[in-house]
């Protein structure tokens, strides 16, 4: 079943009209920009899905590029309504990069997110301690920045509203075996998250498999997450996130790519249950 889009995934669907209807009208973004009176940076974020679009200025873009359809109008102009809700991710819009901003909106709006992670653990599955200790290593003077301080807030913030809500996600996560041996925080944090993860893998909600050393398989794209919306295939996307590089991917290649990547980690993956229980082991041996 098809629901109705959130302000995120409206966004991103709004965007990515928009921007078709100005490649089939056959306008660069510089000739949109100059005949708006708008700055190029405006057009280039809201092409990006970055901001959102007031409903007069879709209407001004739509009679630009000749779109004149009144059915797909206004379903654009609907799509503009959705994207401008406040939510209670908004008041973080100037406090974090701005690709960040798109992926915890459409993180919220997910039907589905798989994790693979070789390094560290996904935001959503931290203990306090360890998530404390991350921004320890990444923020200099932690107890007195306020983007730490912003940082931590948001993280927390994100669990509850995420795994707390009615609906949540399912959640699939690929481990890389090194993550559960750095000992990020010291050994008695590290053991905390451990016993978290094997908590949260037994609740039914969550599955948590081991890509073990023993393991042959080997991808040359890094970590990543596969956000899916149960809204339909083409808000589904991908997040980038490392030194450097922060990016939401939704070309229908590299989300598809990405999918059967996943796909195959998981298969040379330890099960579920195998991977629970070397966890388990690990955080036994941490006691010790």
């Amino acid at each position: 079943m098809t629901s109705a889009p959130g302000p995120s995934v409206g966004r991103r669907k709004l965007r990515s009209a928009i921007r078709r209807a100005r490649e089939a009208a056959g306008f660069t973004q510089e000739q949109v920009a100059v005949a708006m009176d708008w700055s190029l940076s405006k057009l280039i974020r809201i092409e990006a899905g970055y901001v959102a679009i007031s409903t007069n200025d879709v209407k001004a873009l739509l009679d630009h590029y000749r779109v004149r359809d009144p059915e797909q109008v206004a379903q654009l102009v609907q799509l503009a309504r959705v994207s401008r809700q406040r939510t209670w991710w908004s008041p973080y819009r100037d406090a974090v990069p701005p690709a960040y901003y798109s992926y915890i909106g459409l993180e919220a709006e997910s039907s589905e997110l798989y994790f693979y992670q070789s390094v560290g653990m996904p935001g959503l599955l931290q203990t306090e301690a360890y998530a404390q200790a991350v921004l320890r290593a990444a923020i200099p003077h932690l107890d007195d920045s306020a983007e730490a301080q912003t940082s931590m807030a948001l993280r927390l913030r994100r669990q509850r509203e995420i795994l707390d809500r009615p609906d949540p996600p399912d959640i699939f996560v690929v481990l890389d075996e090194a993550t559960l041996h750095r000992q990020t925080g010291g050994a008695e944090v590290i053991r905390e998250q451990l016993l978290h993860l094997v908590d949260l893998g037994g609740s039914g909600r969550i599955t948590i498999q081991v890509l073990p050393f023993t393991s042959t398989v080997y991808t040359p794209l890094g970590q990543f997450i596969v956000v899916r919306n149960a809204s339909g295939a083409d808000a589904d996307v991908v997040y980038l996130e490392s030194t450097g590089l922060e990016d939401v991917l939704d070309h229908p290649e590299a989300v598809a790519g990405h999918l059967r990547t996943f796909a195959g980690l998981r298969e040379a993956a330890l099960t579920p249950a195998d991977s629970l229980r070397r966890i388990s082991e690990i955080a036994a041996d941490l006691a010790r």
